[in-house]
């Protein structure tokens, strides 16, 4: 079955109910034919304790957002997918606002996937470029 954009960016955010997606703030917000996006917003919750955006924050919405290209870009009901590598390079910090997680897809492999994530401050500057490897598992039943 063929979804709608809006559709899909319903589903992912559906999905993050009751999950670290919800805890953390993530939302989806765009998805092309190659690429979806989500934003955090960078509040106290997502802070270290010197005041700017945790990189282990910024790794969750990385993971969560090229995951969920993953499954939508495989248009497959009966599959889950896992991270099964992920790498990243923080280079700007952070205090406030939103960030916005742009997945890439560079390899899209019936068992493996291969998705750069750039994070990207309101001004549009890089904060964090991250490499995630997802693993396409069935489902089971």
């Amino acid at each position: 079955m063929k979804y709608t954009n809006e559709e899909i960016l319903a589903g992912c955010n559906k999905m993050c109910q009751n999950t670290l997606m919800e805890t953390l703030g993530i939302e989806f917000t765009e998805i092309g034919d190659d690429f979806i996006v989500a934003r955090m917003p960078v509040t106290p919750r997502v802070h270290q304790p010197d005041g700017v955006l945790h990189g282990g924050a910024s790794v969750a919405l990385a993971e969560s957002v090229g995951s969920a290209g993953a499954y939508f870009f495989l248009n497959s009901e009966e599959i889950v997918i896992r991270g099964i590598e992920i790498a990243a390079n923080h280079i700007k910090s952070v205090s406030d606002g939103f960030v916005y997680a742009r997945a890439s897809i560079v390899h899209k492999g019936r068992t493996t996937q291969l998705w750069q994530i750039k994070i990207t401050n309101e001004e549009g500057a890089l904060v964090s470029l991250v490499k995630l490897t997802t693993l396409t598992l069935p489902k089971k039943n």
